[in-house]
C-alpha cells in the first residue's frame, strides 16, 4: 500500500451496511417483532464485545453476533431452531448498504490519490463475505485496497490497540497517522480513533449532531451528513 497517500478507513457495520437491514430476515419468523428484535440484536452485539474487551477475552465476532442473537430472541421471549439461526448468520453476510455508499465508493474509484480500505470489528472471513459476496458491496470491491480485521489482535474497537494496528497495516508511521481518516456512523469508534491521534470523521445521516460526552475533549475531526461529503473533507483538510 503507498504510504505517501490519504486512506479512508470505513467502518463495515453501522457506517457501509445497515444493520438493521437484517429486520427483514426476521419478519418471516417475527412479523409483529422483527424490528425490535433487530434492534436489541445490534445493541447486544456492541455490548458484548465492550463487556469482552474491559474483561480482557477474546471471542469471534461472529460468534458474539450469534450469541447477541440469542440474547435479543431470549428477551422476547422467542427462539429459533439452529438452521434458522444459521440462516440468519448467512444473511448476516449479505445486509443492505446505505443510499449513500454507492456514489461515494464510485466517486473514490476514480481518484488515485486517496486509498480506501475497510476496518472493522468483522472476522476476516465475515468482512470479507460482505465485501466480495453481498451484491450491494461486491460491485465496488476493488475500490478497497485492504480489509482490516481486528481479528489478529483479538480486542475491539475503541480499544487503543486495534487503532494502532490500523495504522501498521496501512504502512504509516507513527509521525502519519494524521493521514488516516477513519469514517465511522458509531460515536464509540469515533472516540476510539481520536483517542490514539487518528482523523476521524462522523456520518450523522439523522442529523442529530454529536453528543458523545464520554471525553468531551474528543470530538470528530469533521461531521458529515452524507458518505459523499468525506471525499473534499479529506482532500481539503
Amino acid at each position: 500500500m503507498a504510504t505517501d497517500k490519504k486512506v479512508i478507513a470505513f467502518d463495515l457495520y453501522g457506517t457501509l451496511l445497515s444493520t438493521e437491514s437484517i429486520a427483514k430476515q426476521l419478519e418471516s419468523q417475527f412479523p409483529n417483532k422483527a424490528q425490535s428484535i433487530s434492534s436489541l440484536w445490534r445493541r447486544y452485539q456492541l455490548e458484548y464485545t465492550w463487556r469482552l474487551n474491559s474483561m480482557g477475552i477474546y471471542e469471534p465476532f461472529s460468534d458474539i453476533t450469534r450469541n447477541a442473537l440469542q440474547h435479543a430472541l431470549a428477551e422476547h421471549e422467542e427462539s429459533l431452531p439452529n438452521d434458522a439461526i444459521a440462516s440468519l448468520m448467512k444473511a448476516y453476510d449479505n445486509l443492505s448498504t446505505f443510499p449513500d455508499v454507492q456514489p461515494v465508493l464510485m466517486k473514490l474509484s476514480q481518484i488515485s490519490t486517496l486509498t480506501a480500505v475497510v476496518f472493522s470489528n468483522g472476522t476476516l472471513s465475515m468482512v470479507s463475505n460482505s465485501v466480495n459476496s453481498s451484491p450491494h458491496l461486491s460491485p465496488h470491491a476493488s475500490v478497497f485496497k485492504d480489509i482490516i480485521s481486528v481479528e489478529s489482535i483479538k480486542a475491539y474497537k475503541p480499544a487503543p490497540a486495534v487503532y494502532h494496528h490500523l495504522v501498521a497495516k496501512t504502512g504509516k508511521s507513527s509521525a502519519q497517522k494524521g493521514d488516516i481518516y477513519l469514517v465511522s456512523g458509531n460515536p464509540f469508534d469515533i472516540m476510539g480513533a481520536r483517542s490514539v491521534g487518528l482523523n476521524a470523521i462522523w456520518v450523522d445521516r439523522g442529523g442529530r449532531g454529536w453528543a458523545d460526552a464520554a471525553v468531551p475533549q474528543l470530538r470528530p475531526t469533521a461531521v458529515v451528513r452524507n458518505l459523499e461529503e468525506i471525499v473534499e473533507v479529506v482532500q481539503d483538510t
